[in-house]
């Protein structure tokens, strides 16, 4: 099989998307984590003020709300009060993982506090301690998910990286991509934040737009009409979709076939050679390629788990690519591609993934996953750079890890 050809024209079955994880437990949990903060940080509020009781309620909210937006209805004529509560959920969500993290440090000082003056190092002043550090965690919980929901419904930033190649060829220096992740369409992204992105992108004039992966979470049929603003995007060469880990989840078939209907390149562990200007006259073989860029994507790295025949392949996606085109740049939406990648011959990898942790304290866990959370580093002779993301997913939450619409620039390496 044509590494080039492996999505077109072939027949085969459709896989049902992975069912969701069980809402019931899903709830318990939550709710008995609830009552942990409650227990814990009640009591000493009550010390502190008369209006403890809003924490109460704003726990029994967030306990059952959570659930919500993971549970597929319909409520009110329009869907809309169904759309309330998934907003309320999500927000929910991010509050309360806030609380959830902040109250965990504040029982693990108190109790190095308690073991510091058992051991007569220091008197701790417990009367003030335990009220102030349960109004200091409300406070910063609230504080940080309000900054946050700015930060993530605002409209990315452009940053712009140079990424040094070593021969660029001068043809190419300049070249620039644009590069989205991590949009995630869904219960509170909708068209016209997708339109304020679009328009932004445009303006940056941009040689090609990549996009790479978890642009959607949700079916063709809800997220139809909030994907479609993706057709206005604008590039000299056109616009390049991965997939994701949750395109899989989506139903990755149909977005496939969605997204080559709106006018976007899907590649499948497969290629297109870039002619970034007019060779005609051109001589020899180094004269017609000196010109040219390989861009290839894989699927995302999990996708074998959903359909053996899209597994994610590095080595397969430059499968007759032209051996005088020495310039390669992969689209491969999990950093953990990067190894496959490197040995592969690329000499820049755009990823996402990570979201760059999206808030404290996930950024912590990341590295634990992937090899590298965020920014431009290098693996052996090849670049990879990781977007923080353009959306976000869950919660409408950013603390500490900006979203973004870059533009990457080629440029030759320094000796």
């Amino acid at each position: 099989m044509r590494g080039m050809r492996l999505a077109d024209g072939v027949s085969r079955a459709v896989p049902e998307p992975i069912a969701p994880m069980p809402i019931r437990p899903l709830s318990v949990l939550t709710a008995l984590l609830h009552v942990y903060i409650a227990l814990r940080l009640l009591p000493a509020l009550a010390v502190l003020t008369p209006a403890w009781p809003l924490a109460l309620l704003a726990l029994v909210v967030s306990a059952a709300t959570i659930p919500l937006p993971f549970v597929s209805r319909r409520i009110g004529r329009d869907g809309s009060l169904d759309d309330v509560l998934k907003w309320v959920g999500l927000i929910s969500m991010g509050w309360f993982s806030s609380m959830f993290v902040l109250t965990l440090v504040r029982d693990a000082g108190l109790l190095l506090a308690w073991l510091a003056s058992a051991l007569g190092v220091l008197q701790v002043p417990w009367n003030a301690l335990r009220p102030w550090s349960a109004l200091a965690v409300l406070a910063m919980a609230t504080a940080t998910s309000l900054i946050g929901f700015f930060n993530a419904r605002r409209t990315a930033g452009v940053k712009r990286v140079d990424v040094p190649i070593s021969g660029l060829p001068q043809a190419l220096e300049g070249f620039t991509i644009a590069q989205l992740s991590d949009i995630h369409v869904g219960p509170t992204i909708k068209s016209a934040y997708i339109q304020r992105i679009v328009d932004v992108v445009n303006g940056l004039g941009a040689d090609a737009i990549a996009i790479t992966g978890d642009l959607v979470d949700g079916s063709v049929p809800e997220l139809r009409e909030h994907i479609a603003p993706l057709a206005g995007l604008r590039a000299r060469h056109g616009t390049f979709v991965v997939t994701g880990n949750h395109e899989y989840y989506a139903g990755a078939h149909a977005w496939i076939d969605e997204l080559r209907r709106l006018g976007l390149k899907v590649l499948l562990n497969e290629h297109v050679v870039l002619q970034t200007r007019n060779v005609r006259g051109a001589q020899t073989d180094e004269e017609l390629f000196e010109s040219a860029l390989v861009l290839a994507g894989v699927t995302d790295f999990t996708a074998g788990h959903f359909d053996a025949a899209h597994a994610s392949d590095p080595h397969l996606a430059l499968f007759d690519a032209p051996p005088l085109v020495h310039t390669r740049v992969l689209l491969a939406h999990q950093p953990r591609s990067a190894t496959l990648a490197a040995a592969a011959g690329y000499q820049l990898q755009l990823s996402g993934h990570t979201h760059g942790g999206q808030f404290f304290p996930w950024n912590l866990f990341v590295p634990m996953q992937q090899p590298f959370t965020a920014g431009l580093h290098r693996l052996h002779d090849m670049w990879i750079y990781v977007s923080r993301g353009t959306g976000y997913w869950g919660p409408p939450k950013r603390f500490g890890a900006p979203s973004e619409i870059t533009l990457l620039t080629l440029v030759p390496a320094r000796p």
